[in-house]
């Protein structure tokens, strides 16, 4: 099968970038790692209808001594032949990078360019750091790097992310650094070009440093870090799969990823902390956890594996099947996306 891709320039352009973010962030991963050949990351693609309307490829972290989950997804998916769609075209690098060692943070990276038929287009950009154990240093370094690389918009950047990463009903953020930039479209192409790129590379670039350093000093976790580790990767799946927008927009506009939208889910996690937090759930959203937690087995830690993974996904696609205005108890920063009417 081939990867039919979109007509537009301007989604040409983004694809190239969004190929290119890819290939540079996977290089310096391997690099950082110093994976054997046969532990690097692995090349999977996927189709969307059978590559008439696009699809994807994406990169899964194969050396479990190094990432506890690594995934590097490009996908684009377009509607060129479709008379019926308002949208043309949407082009996206998403990230997720959880390193086996506690001491070492996750990194989360979107950069996407919606494009509709109109010729309307916009940008979404988000960076996360997520450690399991804080770490001062760190939070500085990465907040330094990308205030430099989002300049003015740097205020906007961090308000929408603290809005979008909280999680009410814990009183908390996911992480502890977050920039989010929503619908962004100044009117310059080649303006807004250019602040994406400087975004991705500095995201990139900044947490290659974090990685690194955490690889070469090689200090032993201790098993309360470990905990630490299990305790957070529980509260990043839960924040995935009962708030994040865009996991649940492309879990409902199409099945035909399932897989690659689950790429960062942690590989275990602690089903006993996250059942305690169904009874601070709102109706219905607590039947959508407890539909996440039948998905899970009962192992101690339990696994998120492929099978699991798989009924996640079709937990919550059914729950909000059944309950379609619970989309609105998602998290959300000063604008909300209209990602899955767009694909109407």
């Amino acid at each position: 099968m081939t990867r039919v891709k979109a007509q537009s320039a301007q989604a040409e352009v983004a694809s190239s970038l969004v190929e290119e973010l890819q290939h540079y962030f996977v290089e310096k991963l391997d690099k950082v790692a110093a994976s054997t050949p046969d532990k690097s990351f692995t090349m999977v693609e996927w189709f969307r209808d059978e590559g008439l309307h696009g699809g994807g490829v994406r990169y899964e972290a194969r050396d479990d001594g190094v990432f506890n989950r690594g995934s590097v997804n490009v996908s684009q998916v377009q509607y060129d032949n479709d008379p019926d769609k308002s949208l043309a075209s949407a082009t996206a690098i998403s990230t997720i990078i959880h390193p086996k060692n506690p001491l070492i943070p996750s990194v989360h990276i979107h950069i996407s360019w919606t494009e509709m038929k109109t010729g309307k287009g916009y940008w979404r950009l988000m960076a996360d750091l997520n450690p399991s154990v804080e770490n001062e240093v760190y939070a500085r370094l990465f907040n330094a790097r990308m205030k430099a690389a989002l300049n003015g918009e740097y205020e906007s950047a961090i308000e929408q992310g603290e809005q979008y990463f909280y999680i009410p009903v814990l009183g908390r953020h996911r992480g502890v650094s977050h920039f989010y930039l929503e619908e962004y479209n100044t009117g310059s192409s080649r303006a807004d070009l250019d602040l994406a790129r400087r975004f991705g590379l500095a995201a990139i670039d900044v947490y290659i440093e974090i990685f690194g350093r955490g690889m070469v000093e090689k200090k032993s976790p201790t098993d309360d870090d470990y905990q630490k580790q299990l305790a957070y990767h529980t509260l990043y799946l839960f924040q995935v799969l009962t708030l994040d927008r865009g996991t649940t927009s492309g879990l409902l506009i199409h099945d035909q990823n399932d897989i690659g939208i689950m790429g960062s889910l942690p590989a275990k996690v602690d089903k006993v902390l996250l059942s305690s937090w169904k009874e601070k759930m709102q109706s219905p959203q607590d039947q959508l956890l407890q539909g996440i937690l039948d998905g899970l087995s009962n192992n101690l830690p339990c696994d998120v594996d492929e099978s699991a993974k798989k009924l996640l996904a079709q937990s919550v696609r059914q729950h909000y099947k059944n309950n379609p205005t619970a989309i609105t108890m998602q998290a959300q920063g000063s604008v909300v996306p209209k990602t899955v009417n767009n694909h109407k």
